[in-house]
């Protein structure tokens, strides 16, 4: 086991372990390319990053979950004069089930953004959600084109590390779909997982700048039109952890952490 460092965005979190061995960008233009939480050659810390912004969320269970025991929490905003939140649990037996639905209502949710305003913005975890994403692969009607793709949380560690959830995304949904590369938002992994945190939260305050992210009204955090959360055996959400320090954040947008309570497994 290794200990770890991390970086914590309000809206989304970084976090990053050292001292393990080793085991691929994807900004606009207007960007290095190189927008990955990793540290080049020695021990690489690992930068997981939090989504904590608004938006509709739905929640996967642990991998290790039998299939029968999956369930999917959603929850979907919607905006009156006030905003208000109408929540919905669903329960699903099986996680094929759950595979099938999330693509209906996740192509659903991009079709509606994607003519309201022209894009449709996309953030997630690393774990077994991303494998739960496979059922959008065989849906003809998705805008690709106008999707946005961003990390609640990664690791600082180069895209090819087998503890990337670049790589874990990639492998199992983005290799499949034609976002363009441009649209894919990964850390820079030559940085320091602080330098990290803050050059991803430089990019995402320059695209609230140029209308592909809103900002919540209430928090004045970034909102994203879907956010796809797993949840740990302990409650921990990303590099969130119950009683850690970092969930107190109230200010940065990105943020690092370096005493992540769980490093990764070698």
């Amino acid at each position: 086991m290794a200990s770890s460092s991390s970086c914590f965005l309000r809206s989304i979190l970084f976090s990053s372990p050292t001292n393990f061995p080793s085991r691929s960008d994807c900004l606009s233009p207007f960007f290095p390319k190189n927008l990955t939480c990793s540290s080049p050659s020695t021990p690489s810390p690992l930068l997981s990053v939090s989504s904590i912004g608004s938006g509709s969320i739905r929640r996967v269970g642990d991998s290790r979950r039998k299939l029968s025991e999956v369930r999917s929490m959603a929850s979907t905003a919607s905006q009156t004069g006030k905003e208000e939140n109408k929540k919905r649990v669903e329960i699903f037996d099986t996680e094929e089930n759950l595979a099938i639905d999330l693509a209906k209502y996740t192509a659903d949710l991009s079709d509606k953004f994607c003519k309201e305003r022209g894009a449709f913005t996309v953030v997630v975890s690393g774990g077994s959600l991303i494998k739960s994403l496979r059922k959008l692969v065989e849906v003809d009607s998705i805008d690709w084109s106008r999707w946005h793709f961003f990390w609640v949380d990664e690791r600082v560690v180069p895209k090819h590390h087998e503890d990337s959830n670049y790589k874990l995304a990639y492998d199992n949904f983005l290799s499949k779909v034609p976002i363009p590369p441009g649209n894919l938002y990964a850390i820079n992994d030559s940085l320091s997982a602080q330098a990290a945190a803050d050059d991803y939260e430089t990019c995402l305050k320059h695209l609230v700048k140029t209308n592909v992210l809103r900002v919540s009204d209430s928090t004045g955090f970034p909102k994203f039109d879907l956010m796809l959360l797993g949840m740990g055996p302990d409650g921990h959400v990303a590099s969130l952890f119950p009683g850690h320090g970092l969930c107190s954040e109230n200010k940065k947008w990105v943020a690092s952490i370096t005493d992540s309570p769980k490093p990764p497994s070698l």
